[in-house]
């Protein structure tokens, strides 16, 4: 059994109202708790934000959904359904694929569409190829899921279930480039199924191949996009929660932790207000809560590896483009050597891989009438790297547009209405540790077991949610990370 916060579990003060801090907000309130969430901005979401500016409504955060069925499971747990707070649209293709010879595929869930596709683009053989890597990836998640995944871990004993000796066969501690090129052979295909590695923080041919089940939650599940923008997401689940009893307290600051005898007691806000509690659950970042807030940081937080990042410009423009779909992918040819400048040399992309979502494709009323928005992500290194983003930034962004008027979006610069930069300092700023949206990196000893613990060592009431701590990084993983959380204080949930 998993251990559990001691003492009583009444009243329980939810720290951030991130995605994470959300889940385990409604799982809370549906075990009969008592919640108080305590939110600095002014609207959920923590790194699922929102920035509205010149008639346009920016997701500052993640821009792909997937994994639906686990933001409907926070919904069940207050008796909610998720059709009734959001409107989700299937985004098809799931990504368009662009390439450095100027060919391009669209990547689709539906496997015989794909199927169809690769047939058409590179070969039979290859489609064959690419049905075998689905029914490998589709195996890992039911290998993964429940006992890995969405499971609160203890010790690495509590993986010795027949799902690891599955996981072992099948070839999941293997790294996992090699693996996916065991079923895909043209290089086009194998970048588009293993680039999903970059969100675990490592390059593909680091990452163990169980990190392939990210692919599964987009490639094979699909990508979804929320009527409303991303926000909608954090602001249907707030909604819900209030629904049910939960208490928000927006543009307030947790400043400290009233302790005694290892006991959290009450918090203190900005506003020098106390709040009594039973059980305090942490989502702010990680090792940003244990130096903030809990006043001494692990050896094992300390040694902390953590994730590239990335630079994000957020552009409202008058100029649209045919050729592109939702989500963009351009490949640059460099891509070993891309993953060596982010991780190992610590150096910008030379020939940058990046990615294009266009949310207006889907969601017009996102942007005024006859305006597209963009949101576009170049991988950069942390803040453990020799930049000055403080000098950096403008230069930078003007490499951004040209490399991307240099990829098809003619003219780009030019149309530019609005524009909002956010660079690794900014992500700092935000309380990200390193400047890493990403969180630490899922390496070998940062995964599973070896991830920090979501129960604080040393106090008896303090949890942790988010993406610092288990399952991990990603919008479904810290979905159910706050599940997990949940789990801590009032024991099974569903």
């Amino acid at each position: 059994m998993p251990k559990r916060v001691k003492g009583p579990t009444d009243h329980v003060v939810v720290v951030g109202a991130g995605l994470a801090g959300l889940s385990t907000a409604l799982r809370l309130a549906g075990a009969g708790r008592k919640v108080t969430v305590i939110e600095r901005e002014s609207v959920p979401g923590g790194r699922n934000g929102l920035l509205n500016k010149d008639g346009y409504a920016f997701d500052t955060g993640p821009s792909v959904l997937t994994m639906p069925s686990l933001i409907n499971d926070a919904f069940n747990s207050v008796g909610e359904e998720l059709k009734d707070w959001l409107e989700l649209t299937p985004v098809s293709p799931l990504y368009r694929a662009f390439y450095a010879d100027g060919s391009q595929i669209d990547i689709h869930a539906n496997t015989e569409q794909m199927e169809a596709e690769i047939a058409k683009t590179v070969s039979s053989a290859e489609a064959a190829g690419y049905r075998r890597y689905v029914d490998f990836v589709t195996k890992l998640y039911k290998y993964e899921m429940n006992d890995f995944i969405d499971k609160n871990i203890d010790s690495p004993l509590n993986l010795l279930t027949p799902n690891l000796a599955r996981l072992i066969a099948l070839g999941g501690f293997r790294h996992l480039q090699p693996k996916v090129n065991q079923y895909l052979k043209d290089p086009r295909l194998q970048k588009v199924y293993s680039f999903q590695a970059m969100y675990a923080g490592v390059s593909p041919q680091q990452a163990l191949a169980i990190y392939a089940v990210i692919a599964y939650m987009d490639s094979v599940n699909g990508v979804f996009f929320p009527k409303g923008g991303m926000h909608a997401v954090p602001r249907g689940l707030a909604a819900a929660a209030e629904k049910h009893g939960v208490t928000f307290k927006y543009n307030t600051t947790v400043t400290r932790l009233e302790v005694e005898n290892s006991r959290a007691k009450a918090v203190i806000t900005d506003t020098g207000e106390r709040i009594e509690c039973d059980v305090v659950v942490m989502n702010p970042d990680l090792p940003v809560v244990w130096r903030d807030l809990l006043g001494k940081t692990p050896l094992s937080v300390k040694r902390l590896k953590y994730s590239p990042s990335c630079a994000t410009l957020l552009v409202g423009s008058s100029k649209k483009y045919d050729h592109v779909a939702h989500h963009n992918i351009h490949f640059g040819e460099s891509w070993d050597g891309v993953f060596d400048e982010l991780i190992n040399k610590k150096t910008l992309m030379s020939d940058p891989s990046v990615l294009v979502t266009i949310p207006t494709k889907d969601d017009p009323a996102l942007a005024p009438a006859g305006k597209e928005s963009y949101y576009i992500l170049y991988p950069t290194p942390n803040l453990d790297a020799d930049i000055d983003w403080k000098k950096q930034a403008r230069p930078y962004r003007d490499q951004m547009i040209k490399t991307l008027e240099d990829r098809g979006y003619t003219g780009f610069g030019d149309a530019i209405e609005t524009e909002v930069m956010t660079t690794p300092l900014d992500w700092q700023a935000r309380g990200m540790e390193r400047g890493a949206p990403f969180a630490s990196a899922h390496t070998f000893f940062q995964t599973g077991p070896f991830r920090p613990r979501n129960i604080a060592a040393g106090f008896e009431n303090v949890v942790f949610a988010g993406s610092g701590t288990q399952p991990g990084v990603g919008v479904p993983m810290v979905l159910i990370s706050g599940r997990l959380a949940a789990e801590r204080i009032v024991g099974p949930v569903k």
